[in-house]
């Protein structure tokens, strides 16, 4: 998925591929982002989470999903800089 409709006046577009490989707990951090940051309203109770209401900046979840976004591919990029892992038995 390299586009992300966030609204209805605001989608991200050439989101790389590779930015998904970035995985917390088993899940790619943009999934969990756009998961996590969803208005929910619970069937039993009938109560609306509403994340935009966790703060008073109206760009807070855009900001962060764009952050999660630069974190995932840099971090990505960072690790395949890293040397092969190789365990040496001395033994």
């Amino acid at each position: 998925m390299d586009t992300i409709i966030f609204n209805g006046n605001i989608t991200i577009k050439n989101i790389p591929n590779e930015a998904y490989n970035y995985v917390v707990n088993g899940r790619p951090a943009i999934e969990w982002i756009i998961d996590q940051y969803q208005v929910k309203t619970d069937k039993k109770s009938g109560i609306t989470d509403d994340p935009n209401e966790f703060s008073n900046d109206p760009k807070y979840i855009l900001n962060l999903l764009l952050s999660v976004i630069t974190v995932s591919m840099k971090t990505i990029e960072l690790v395949e800089q890293l040397p092969k892992f190789e365990v040496v038995d001395d033994s």
